[in-house]
This record gives structure tokens, C-alpha cells and sequence, in this order.
């Protein structure tokens, strides 16, 4: 596995300087930023602001450090080049489309299978759960990758506190349904809202990040104010935004790009070179702000971590 050095996330300037965080901690957590659409039924990649949350945000986050030896993708493309298919099914009007939309009041409903269902402020969520820094990669299925400083808390500590029974299987995320605010909820094509689901063991995977915030700042709302997930090892359509709700489920869940082309983007949607997309190869990837392509690494370099939740199982079959 390729290991990353962390930044210090600090204001936007000192860390687009790269200087060194916390210089002789372990590196544990590779991975990738999520764009809630990234699944795309167009086409694969082949070429190349407005913030939300109150002030009161974690400025100064538990420090966690990890990602590559990668360069960071810049606050521009990170917050420029997004699919979020509830505003727009292209990725260059996301940005002006989601700057009025609405990030509070919002709460996160968690139960399903669970002991102790309960629904959270999103700003008591900031407080009851320790904020950490993490530079994750994001691979979308497209072919197209960034490097991410996240800011956010490992979704094993909420779930913990939910308590799943022993009947509880998979986790069920789902987003907002807000057509008047989401443009794109308004096509029929899909069916809403956006609907996506994690086995269990996966989520409890340490690298299973609940994401705030991003460079150190409130997390933008074209990228999935106030709440997404990020799963680093997957490809990024498997990272829901703008979470209103999270159960715990026995049966899989079956998500938005499930229904809409099952036999392209199915439960796992592990990063998988080995795998290609029905329409384009997934070996090579288009890193955003640097020139050419690279090689696509296994699970997006963060086997060390997690192939050994799927030891046995048939990565090509179970996609």
C-alpha cells in the first residue's frame, strides 16, 4: 500500500502550502473523496463558492494523520467539479445550483435494528462526536480521481451508540428528498432519493469516515453539506450526501444506481483495476489538476486495511 503524508489543516493557504502535520505519526488511512453520483451513465472521464455550516465549526479537529505521497487536489476542483446528480446530472453548474440550498435546521434520524434509535441535531452531532483530519483518495467510476483532506469522525463511533442487534446486517443511508431546492430531483428518471447501503463490517471499518467538513472548513454543500459518508476504497457513488437518515437493515439495500443500471454499478463497487465498467476500462485513472493518467491501485490502495472483508469472495462476480 502506498502511504500518504498529511497536511496541516489549517486555514486554506498554510495547507495548500503542504507543510508537514505532525511530523513521526503513523500513516493508517488511504482513500478517496465521494461524489454522491459519481456513477455516471454518460460517459467515462477523459478530460479535465459557497461553504455551509455555522461558525462554531471545529476549527482546530483531533489530529488523525494519513493519505498518500499524492498531491492534493485544490479547494477549486474539489468544490468545482462535482457529480450531484439531485442538482444536475453535469458537473459544472452543481456548484451555483447548491449555494442556497438549506443546511439548517437538519437532523440525522438513526434506528432500524438498533437499541438506542435516536435522532441527532447535525450541530450537537459535531459536538458529541470527536472531529479528525484525514486526506483520503476518492476513485470515481468514471475514471477520474482526487486527493481529499477531510475533516469528520469514524461512522463506528455513531453506530456504536445506536447499538445494532444481532439481526442488523447492512447499513441504509438515505438523503434528502427536496425537489424545490434539488432541481435534478424533479427528473423522474431516478428513483428518489438517494438511496445507498454498506454491509455492516464495512462500516464499522475504521476508514468508514462521516464527513463534515473539507480543507479545514464547513463541508461545502456541492459536496454534500452537512453530512456524507466517505468510503475511501470504493468507488465514489457508494458516498451518499446530505444523510438524513441511517438504519440499521437485515436484508441489502438497494441503492439509487442499483436501480437505475444494475448490471453496471452493484453493492460493493469495490475499486477493482481487474473489474472493468460495461462501457470503459478501469485500470487507469485521470488524477484532477495534474496531467495524464495513472495506474488504478486494488481497493484504491488500502488493501493493508480491508481485503480481508472480502477474503473468499469472487471480486469479479460480486462488483
Amino acid at each position: 500500500m502506498v502511504k500518504i503524508r498529511s497536511s496541516e489543516i489549517t486555514p486554506e493557504q498554510v495547507y495548500l502550502s503542504r507543510r508537514k502535520f505532525m511530523k513521526g505519526i503513523g500513516a493508517i488511512a488511504l482513500g478517496s473523496l465521494a461524489l454522491s453520483a459519481c456513477g455516471s451513465l454518460a460517459t467515462p472521464d477523459t478530460q479535465p463558492t459557497s461553504t455551509a455550516g455555522p461558525d462554531s465549526f471545529l476549527a482546530q479537529p483531533t489530529a488523525h494523520a494519513n493519505a498518500t505521497a499524492d498531491k492534493l487536489t485544490s479547494l477549486d476542483d474539489i468544490t468545482h467539479y462535482n457529480n450531484y446528480y439531485e442538482f444536475s446530472q453535469l458537473k459544472d453548474p452543481v456548484a451555483d445550483l447548491a449555494q442556497h440550498f438549506k443546511t439548517r435546521p437538519w437532523s440525522v434520524e438513526v434506528g432500524g435494528l438498533v437499541n438506542n434509535p435516536k435522532t441527532y441535531d447535525i450541530d450537537a452531532m459535531l459536538k458529541r462526536f470527536p472531529q479528525q483530519e484525514r486526506v483520503y483518495r476518492l476513485r470515481c467510476v468514471e475514471g477520474w480521481s482526487m486527493v481529499i483532506p477531510w475533516t469528520g469522525f469514524p461512522l463506528a463511533a455513531l453506530l456504536k451508540e445506536a447499538d445494532p442487534t444481532s439481526r442488523a446486517k447492512y447499513v441504509r443511508f438515505e438523503s434528502i428528498m427536496s425537489p424545490q431546492q434539488m432541481p435534478g430531483q424533479q427528473d423522474n428518471y431516478f428513483k428518489w432519493p438517494y438511496i445507498e447501503g454498506l454491509r455492516l463490517d464495512e462500516a464499522m471499518n475504521d476508514l468508514t469516515l462521516m464527513v463534515t467538513g473539507l480543507y479545514g472548513k464547513p463541508l461545502p454543500n456541492q459536496d454534500g453539506a452537512p453530512l456524507r459518508v466517505a468510503v475511501p476504497w470504493k468507488y465514489g457513488f457508494k458516498s451518499a450526501k446530505a444523510i438524513v437518515k441511517i438504519d440499521l437493515v437485515e436484508e441489502q439495500p438497494v441503492s439509487l444506481w442499483m436501480n437505475a443500471a444494475p448490471d453496471e454499478y452493484g453493492f460493493y463497487s469495490n475499486v477493482n483495476p481487474e473489474r472493468p465498467h460495461p462501457r470503459w476500462s478501469q485500470t487507469t485513472e485521470r488524477r484532477i489538476g495534474e496531467a495524464g493518467r495513472i495506474k488504478t491501485i486494488k481497493f484504491n490502495g488500502y488493501a493493508d486495511e480491508v481485503a480481508h472483508l472480502y477474503d473468499g469472495m469472487d471480486l469479479i462476480a460480486n462488483y
